[in-house]
């Protein structure tokens, strides 16, 4: 008696276009872990629309590749939609990458900057950490987006951090898919990314690490100076808010008399 078997159901090409708000928060490296962990094959890459996939697969494998997708999206990143076409004509891809960036028309926006995450500040106060103390420790989970983008596609190049070349050890961690620093484009650390120091009217620096200029910056604060904070992105102006002569010389300065300043705190109360 001969008994027949069925083939099993061929692999498929798909593009899957991902909307929301998808890049700079380390989706693309979640795509690329899910898609290796399921040995699907295919690509990732940012465009002027959000994100686009190439995924060869079968249609099972598909349905739990866009579930797995939405389960395990990253904490900054939002899915507003994701929509699958046939992808005919191109073979199927030899295991799964991140690709380059597309251009296009801008379609797509970028994520608020994030605040420190639990994890970079663990690292910022642990004393042999190579990170300690340093103040633009960033991560997928956390630091500047919208205020050093400038231009979609949200890559290194496309923002203000591009003028900082890696070194070699944010480079091993940029390319490592198990770090949550994976493609993360504000990469830094004190040999090769931007720099603390503390400057008088005069000119003149403070000498002192970061723990120490730190530690100046507060105390003039403390004693009723108004300090400016150069960051990435641009300048914040810093005063004592409970200091009414800081205060109301923030004031004429800025020409700002009765419009309400921004207040920062650790925590409401």
């Amino acid at each position: 008696m001969n008994t027949l078997l069925a083939a099993p159901p061929a692999a498929k090409g798909h593009l899957i276009r991902v909307s929301g708000l998808v890049q700079g928060v380390g989706f693309r490296p979640t795509v690329w872990r899910v898609a290796t962990a399921m040995g699907l094959t295919g690509h990732v890459r940012n465009d002027a629309a959000g994100v686009e996939i190439a995924l060869w697969c079968i249609d099972a494998e598909l349905a739990a590749f866009r579930q797995r997708l939405c389960d395990g999206c990253p904490p900054l990143a939002r899915i507003d939609a994701i929509e699958t076409t046939d992808l005919e004509g191109l073979p199927p891809a030899d295991g799964f990458t991140i690709v380059a960036s597309a251009g296009g028309a801008v379609r797509t926006g970028v994520v608020p900057d994030a605040a420190c995450c639990a994890e970079c500040l663990a690292e910022i106060l642990a004393p042999r950490d190579r990170r300690y103390f340093y103040p633009f420790a960033n991560c997928t989970h956390c630091g500047p987006r919208l205020s050093i983008i400038e231009a979609i596609p949200y890559d290194r190049s496309s923002t203000s951090m591009k003028s900082f070349v890696m070194c070699e050890a944010c480079r091993a961690e940029y390319e490592n898919p198990a770090e949550r620093r994976f493609h993360a484009q504000p990469i830094a650390c004190p040999n090769c990314g931007p720099r603390i120091w503390l400057e008088a009217e005069d000119g003149s620096v403070f000498a002192g690490g970061s723990e120490r200029v730190i530690d100046e910056a507060a105390a003039l604060i403390r004693a009723g100076r108004i300090l400016a904070v150069k960051g990435i992105g641009g300048f914040h102006l810093a005063c004592v808010a409970t200091d009414d002569d800081a205060v109301m010389r923030l004031r004429s300065r800025k020409k700002r008399d009765g419009k309400p300043f921004a207040l920062m705190g650790r925590d409401l109360r």
